[in-house]
């Protein structure tokens, strides 16, 4: 293999490239953003709904939905890594915050719910907005960008709410910060395709 210095302008072209192609991998996963969405909404409209029955008991197993999205998640990314096997690239990892996040979300619901209280909802939203800002600016993907601020200042707004009234919050939030960015996603894929 040859070494050889590249030019500004050739060190920009490879950045550029670099983004695009990890851009256009994570939109083959679009639909994830929507699994992810829909499994929010699912759990927390689930909750809300055992909690409007007074069924407060049961709320738990609506969480276990986060437990099998992940697994399926980890086993399409891992496919799909093995059969394109695609380089690691820092993009790559940035995008691998969500990860970090997602599984962070989970021990806080299952372990420190009580400690949480009031502020559990918020501080969901506010780290559920953040990771989905993150990955929209990594993927420089502008309604991913919008649902996520959108996202988190209903985070910030939801400490103002009646606790009665989170579980809606936390469905708004992830309709507008993943299932419409995720729709957009797939709809800029198919467009790109054509």
């Amino acid at each position: 293999m040859k070494n050889s210095t590249l030019t500004p302008e050739e060190s920009l072209l490879l950045i550029t490239q670099t983004i695009e192609e990890t851009k256009e991998r994570f939109k083959a996963h679009g639909g994830i953003l929507i699994l992810w969405g829909v499994l929010t909404a699912l759990v927390f409209g689930g909750q809300y709904l055992l909690w409007y029955l007074e069924l407060n008991e049961y709320m738990i197993y609506t969480s276990y939905l986060f437990v099998i999205g992940a697994i399926y998640t980890g086993i399409c990314i891992w496919k799909e890594k093995k059969k394109h096997n695609a380089p690691k690239t820092i993009l790559s990892n940035v995008l691998n915050i969500g990860w970090v996040i997602g599984v962070n979300f989970m021990i806080m619901g299952f372990f420190f719910s009580e400690k949480l209280g009031e502020a559990g909802a918020p501080v969901f939203i506010i780290l559920f907005a953040l990771m989905i800002i993150v990955v929209g600016l990594a993927i420089r993907f502008k309604p991913l960008i919008v649902g996520g601020a959108l996202a988190n200042i209903m985070g910030l707004c939801t400490f103002w709410l009646n606790g009665d009234y989170h579980g809606l919050s936390l469905i708004i939030a992830a309709i507008v910060g993943m299932i419409l960015p995720g729709v957009l996603l797939n709809l800029s894929r198919k467009k790109k395709n054509v």
